[in-house]
């Protein structure tokens, strides 16, 4: 009895050492590894649920020869701001990143970023990646564009005081998602600060900042809901306060090198396939943050449709200056902000 457990024992090492060699070998039969850098934490949404997936996805689709690797919260180097010249540099083969953070650099990619154009993420998403479709295709020159998309609408996140009026505002200082988001918001009284995101949380532990504004997708990555106590959403139906504009961007020397074989396979999942994945993962996020913010027992309060159109009124100007600054670049301006409405209100 003994030796026959033994044997088993012996037949069941040697078949895990048959077993190893076999996936060591699938391991290193990746033709392809693409480095993804990003500047959110590993376990923000869009790595769990969209790029981890979509890795794997490429694997098993490939048979092992493509290897997407993830490297999260800038693990290779650098600040936020310089991951597109990452891509085009080689540092890096594919990055995710926001417009905003080089502000007037891609004017198309950030137009949906000004107030009160935004609506679902999934909306919003097709909104921007028809946009850049029809006005965009120079923004990002240099790298190959594998998805655009957007955050849902953001909400206001405090450490003390609720906001649902203008008055509310007066004199507190508010980290700014975005630059003209902050322009909006200092017209209304407030004092918008703005820095990456992955410095906001010190913010508002030193009490620099009384609040911020982002979607409820965020708060579980960056604990939001031990940091604010107050949040305030625009009522139902009505535009959300704002949404930031992302691009997923890949070096071209690194798309045009694949074999052929694994190009067609790659490229079958980007663009809209892409873009919509990633703007719905945003919608569904959603009410895992904002599970999150009321099982800490915070308030949840409505800002109502009748403030909403007053502060977009206060927004109007902002509209306005760019689209001067959209012509002034050698682009239509009136046209490009009248076709983002027309498909946010389709």
């Amino acid at each position: 009895m003994t030796m026959n457990l033994t044997r088993r024992g012996v037949l069941a090492t040697l078949g895990v050492a048959l077993a190893a060699p076999a996936f060591v070998r699938r391991a290193r039969a990746a033709e392809v590894t693409l480095r993804l850098h990003h500047f959110m934490p590993a376990m923000t949404s869009t790595q769990t649920k969209v790029f981890e997936p979509w890795a794997q996805e490429l694997s098993d689709a490939s048979d092992g020869r493509i290897a997407v690797q993830i490297f999260p919260s800038m693990q290779l180097g650098g600040k936020p701001p310089q991951l597109v010249d990452q891509v085009k540099g080689g540092t890096c083969d594919i990055a995710w990143t926001l417009t905003v953070y080089t502000p007037d650099r891609y004017l198309v990619a950030e137009t949906l970023s000004l107030p009160f154009m935004a609506t679902t993420a999934a909306k919003t998403t097709v909104a921007m990646r028809t946009l850049m479709e029809e006005f965009g295709q120079a923004d990002y020159k240099g790298v190959r564009p594998l998805a655009f998309h957007t955050h849902a609408a953001g909400k206001f996140h405090m450490t003390k005081a609720a906001v649902t009026t203008a008055a509310d505002m007066k004199g507190l200082r508010l980290r700014s998602p975005n630059k003209t988001t902050g322009e909006f918001l200092a017209a209304l009284g407030a004092e918008p600060v703005f820095f990456p995101v992955t410095e906001m949380v010190v913010g508002l532990s030193n009490g620099v900042i009384d609040g911020c504004c982002l979607p409820y997708e965020a708060v579980p990555a960056l604990k939001l809901q031990e940091l604010t106590h107050e949040h305030s959403a625009a009522a139902a139906g009505a535009r959300g306060l704002y949404t930031n504009t992302f691009a997923l961007v890949m070096n071209e020397r690194s798309h045009d090198r694949m074999p052929e074989e694994l190009r067609a396979i790659f490229d079958a999942t980007t663009g809209a396939v892409l873009s919509d994945r990633m703007g719905q993962n945003f919608d569904a996020s959603e009410e895992v943050g904002r599970q999150a913010v009321i099982t800490a027992g915070s308030p949840i309060h409505e800002i109502d449709a009748a403030e909403i159109a007053r502060w977009r009124e206060a927004a109007a100007p902002v509209h306005e200056a760019w689209a001067a600054k959209l012509t002034a670049a050698g682009l239509d301006g009136a046209a490009i902000m009248a076709r983002a409405n027309a498909l946010l209100d389709a």
